[in-house]
């Protein structure tokens, strides 16, 4: 028979009693983290979200009721305990815990419920499968360092309201149930029972609402936004996210900038306790690509890509002139210390590089004994010494190159540089190196849809001295290619954590930034035609920015992956295995809604 709760009421957490509550009589409530019985005397660990709190039922002390009931308690029972707060014998304390000085000796046990067969011990580690955690979740949540991810996340949450109220910021809400206008990823459909065969998509970010706000003299409007995306998933992706999401009108970059890094900085003093150097590192795209590979670089560590196109263009290696001669580049890093890797290791090497393109990886050892390598023989001793001056290389290190179309070299490139920093472990732990990477390209070309794509998002607007070019642009690659927008992204430690830009907020110059995109007008009015009404109306000089909160609180708290700071995060293949999701629903419900669905056979 279980107790009830009746009047009996929580005077404390256990984790805020101190040395001050020696003396007091205190109820206490939570889960028996754990129950030991030593030679009589029942010890039981009592946690709340708050800590932890030793409870002593001993026989010459407890009442016979409070002590019969102790010794039916079994770990994860939930319980209330009345009692009195003492000093623990000399000796006997705890410094593990911050309550490790006391103990409460109970006159008073209540067991509210019992609890089955635990699938996985609730400890701050756990050996389980991830899958297991997410269909117990409940139970996980329960472990400290899980527990401890949520309590930032809504602390994260707190200090941005507090910061973008402060700062005039108006919190307002956007619809969830929304036009489908497809943003890079696939919609969520959701289908109208009222009127059969329309569908609402679910928002894959609040982007022209938020524009919308502007026009409608909101000026400076924020919102923890929940976004939905259909997509590939992986450890930083979830088809269901939030963003800490903000639009402000008569600003430039500089003005978003600075309320961006404002915000990180209080959200990182408040939660963390950590004092940020403000203003952020700043780097334009071109040298984040050309030196780090990646337009999200982690600049806490060196081992930058070194151009040695000019050096190399007319040499006897086939491989490195036939590329050039196509108009390619060849590029290197210098390994410190590589020399000493197996021939093995150089092979593993190339490998991993062929998984992002490479057709191969050239190499050269500098050794006591001269320049190692299969191709060394194709280079003058001149060529090769310039080749090592250029790469700053010295005795000791390994050169590894890349011949490719710059888009190749870049890319494999960077994800080795990644690869080779982790493997060599020269990545500084606890640092915070934020970094700005600005001026993007507009528009980049899609092979595949033979088209103009834009880098960001087709209402990002171009620099200002590249508004008149647009015109020539529509019928001129070279010049399309050659536009900047006003995009900014901000990095931290290789991730991006937020992206935005200066909108457009002429319709013409959007009709022309659409006509570039291959978008016609007819397209544009289907998709996005209420946005391109109101920038008729006055629309204002504006822009704004999205951080993305789950990979911002997982670098801070240090999680591997998102899941880790969500509640009830899905699976990498989109799923749910608390609650089932996604599932089949009945055919009355398909009815209802005019849908017939035909089920894929296995």
């Amino acid at each position: 028979m279980l107790d009830h709760l009746g009047d009996f009421k929580r005077d404390y957490f256990c984790g805020e009693l101190t040395e001050n509550n020696i003396g007091d009589e205190v109820r206490l409530l939570g889960w028996a983290d754990s129950v030991r019985d030593h030679g009589g005397v029942i010890f039981i660990n009592l946690r709340d979200r708050e800590g932890v709190v030793q409870v002593v039922v001993d026989p010459s002390k407890s009442p016979e009721e409070a002590y019969e009931k102790s010794k039916k308690v079994r770990t994860e029972y939930v319980i209330g305990v009345r009692g009195r707060v003492q000093r623990r014998p000399a000796g006997t304390e705890n410094p593990k815990i911050p309550t490790g000085t006391i103990e409460v000796i109970a006159d008073q046990i209540l067991i509210l419920n019992t609890c089955d067969v635990l699938p996985f011990q609730i400890e701050d580690t756990v050996k389980v499968s991830e899958e297991v955690r997410l269909k117990y979740r409940y139970l996980d949540i329960r472990r400290k360092p899980m527990f401890k991810n949520l309590l930032i996340r809504h602390e994260v949450y707190q200090a941005t309201r507090e910061y973008l109220a402060g700062h005039g910021f108006l919190e307002v809400e956007t619809p969830m149930l929304t036009k489908s206008t497809p943003e890079g990823a696939r919609d969520f459909l959701v289908p109208s029972r009222l009127e059969k065969g329309k569908f609402y998509a679910l928002p894959q970010s609040p982007q022209l609402f938020k524009q919308i706000l502007m026009v409608g003299g909101i000026e400076r409007y924020f919102q923890i936004a929940r976004c939905f995306r259909d997509e590939d998933l992986r450890a930083d992706r979830q088809p269901e996210f939030t963003q800490i999401d903000f639009e402000m009108s008569f600003v430039d970059e500089e003005d978003i900038i600075a309320i961006s890094e404002g915000l990180i900085h209080y959200i990182f003093k408040k939660v963390l306790g950590v004092e940020l150097k403000i203003p952020f590192r700043r780097m334009t795209y071109k040298e984040a690509i050309e030196r780090y590979g990646t337009d999200k670089p982690d600049v806490r560590y060196e081992l930058h890509i070194v151009d040695i196109t000019d050096i190399v263009r007319d040499v006897e290696f086939k491989v490195f002139r036939d590329v050039v001669q196509k108009g390619g580049i060849i590029k290197g890093l210098t390994v410190e210390g590589g020399a000493s890797f197996s021939r093995k290791e150089v092979d593993d090497l190339t490998e991993f590089a062929k998984k992002f393109g490479a057709k191969g990886l050239a190499w050269i050892k500098v050794t006591p004994e001269g320049f190692q390598s299969p191709i060394a023989k194709f280079f003058s001793q001149e060529k090769l010494n310039q080749i090592k001056e250029k790469m700053e290389a010295k005795e000791g290190d390994l050169m590894i190159f890349v011949a490719d179309i710059p888009e190749t070299t870049h890319r494999v490139l960077g994800f080795v540089r990644r690869h080779l920093a982790d493997r060599l472990k020269i990545i500084p732990e606890g640092r915070w190196d934020f970094l700005w990477v600005v001026d993007f390209p507009l528009v980049e070309w899609d092979e595949e849809e033979n088209r103009f794509v834009a880098l960001h998002h087709p209402f990002t607007s171009p620099k200002e001295e590249d508004i008149p070019k647009l015109d020539d642009a529509i019928n001129n690659k070279e010049v399309a290619l050659s536009l900047k927008s006003r995009a900014y992204d901000l990095v931290l430690n290789g991730e991006e954590i937020g992206g935005g830009s200066i909108r457009i907020h002429s319709s013409v110059v959007q009709e022309k930034v659409f006509k570039l995109l291959g978008i016609s007008e007819e397209e544009a009015k289907e998709k996005f035609g209420f946005l391109i009404d109101a920038l008729k109306f006055g629309a204002p000089p504006h822009g704004g920015l999205a951080f993305g909160l789950d990979r911002l609180i997982a670098l801070m708290v240090g999680a591997e992956s998102i899941r880790d700071v969500i509640a009830f995060p899905k699976t990498q293949k989109g799923n749910c295995p608390l609650s089932g999701a996604p599932d089949y629903v009945t055919e009355e419900q398909l009815k209802e809604l005019g849908i017939s669905v035909e089920v894929e056979e296995d």
